[in-house]
């Protein structure tokens, strides 16, 4: 009973993972979190767990289609921004995030005012670092920001760089930012109204998980 619990709480954290747009292979805060809650239950359950051996994961780096539509409702679809943006996501698709660079940069280099690529510029050197947020992914960020304070797309991409690095304080400070750039009626309002609840859910979820594993580990009295 114990493993189909943690099979259910498994498929809730991916989904609510999935709907915050971070790609598969970068959801290894969900994964550590519950790694330790499976290995605590083995500890207090003492299951027999035959041994695997650990295999590389050579899948393509994956882009939510969600992610993609919020994206063109911000910035736009049918522009020369929209086309490079495009060409950066097939790169990213087939496990090249260092030639999505190179044409979100070729981009750049013609339309050096550009705030969606300078928002693309951020997500692609996130990808390209491993799903950290490096000096140099920060600084796309922030010269989009630069361009267009006013602007909710690159507060929200930089907030899911922040969510894709594992910081998810920072990244629902910014998303909430963004939130409050949105006009009333712009058609992406209620996703990032959607995502920052899911964010608020995750961080509660892995608040109480926090809380179980030092319960776990606590010593009991009279113990050393």
């Amino acid at each position: 009973m114990g493993w189909v619990m943690l099979a259910l709480i498994a498929g809730g954290a991916a989904f609510m993972l999935r709907r915050l747009g971070l790609p598969r292979l970068l959801w290894t805060m969900g994964a550590a979190a519950l790694m330790f809650g499976a290995v605590g239950y083995a500890l207090q359950g003492a299951p027999n767990l035959p041994e695997t051996l650990a295999k590389p994961d050579i899948r393509s780096l994956e882009i939510e289609p969600d992610m993609v539509a919020l994206r063109e409702a911000m910035f736009g679809r049918f522009s020369l921004d929209a086309a490079y943006q495009t060409a950066s996501d097939a790169m990213i698709r087939a496990n090249a995030p260092a030639a999505a660079v190179k044409v979100t940069l070729g981009g750049l280099d013609k339309l050096p005012g550009s705030i969606a690529l300078w928002t693309q510029l951020g997500s692609t050197l996130v990808v390209h670092d491993g799903g950290t947020m490096s000096p140099a992914a920060l600084f796309a960020f922030r010269r989009a920001i630069h361009l267009a304070p006013r602007h909710p797309g690159p507060a929200f991409f930089l907030g899911l760089g922040y969510a894709q690095s594992g910081d998810l304080v920072q990244a629902r400070a910014w998303w909430a930012r963004a939130l409050a750039l949105s006009p009333p009626g712009a058609g992406y309002r209620g996703a990032i109204v959607e995502r920052l609840a899911l964010l608020d859910q995750f961080i509660a979820m892995s608040a109480a998980e926090a809380r179980a594993r030092a319960t776990q580990v606590a010593p009991r009295p009279g113990t050393r």
